[in-house]
């Protein structure tokens, strides 16, 4: 019987499955970016020589500009250290936002009006002569008795 290590790194060598080899070199790229920098980044990709990172809030794009040569200088450590990551180069960096992930989720809008169980049963005696009271008590009287 073969081991599940033997299976996966067989799975891995396939020609079908050469993306996953580049997915392990971006998520190592994340991960050794500076911890303000990993919130910024949603992914990563390499197309055509240009290495392409999508942020997840527009907000990073500004500070991000600034730091591109960062990201060209990662990726060739990255390229340098790890073995499997030898054939992934970039000469660009092109930052797009990404409106696929983003960190600031839309909170659901909360009913802030309370509802309660009705504890009245509708027992109560109207002494009044006048007949518009009556009418009102009446129609509370009425709607008590529908909520039970």
């Amino acid at each position: 019987m073969k081991k599940a290590n033997i299976i996966l790194s067989h799975i891995h060598a396939l020609p079908q499955f050469k993306i996953l080899k580049s997915h392990y070199c971006y998520q190592k790229l994340i991960s050794i970016l500076p911890p303000k920098f990993k919130k910024a980044v949603a992914f990563v990709y390499v197309r055509d020589d240009t290495l392409f990172v999508a942020l997840s809030h527009p907000g990073f794009k500004m500070e991000l500009n600034y730091n591109k040569d960062l990201f060209k200088e990662l990726l060739s450590m990255v390229a340098m250290a790890d073995e499997k990551c030898r054939t992934i180069t970039a000469s660009k960096v092109v930052l797009f936002n990404s409106k696929h992930l983003s960190i600031i989720r839309k909170e659901e809008i909360i009913s802030t009006i309370p509802y309660y169980k009705e504890r009245s049963k509708g027992n109560f005696q109207i002494k009044s002569k006048d007949t518009e009271m009556i009418e009102a008590f009446n129609k509370i009287k009425k709607s008590i008795e529908k909520q039970i």
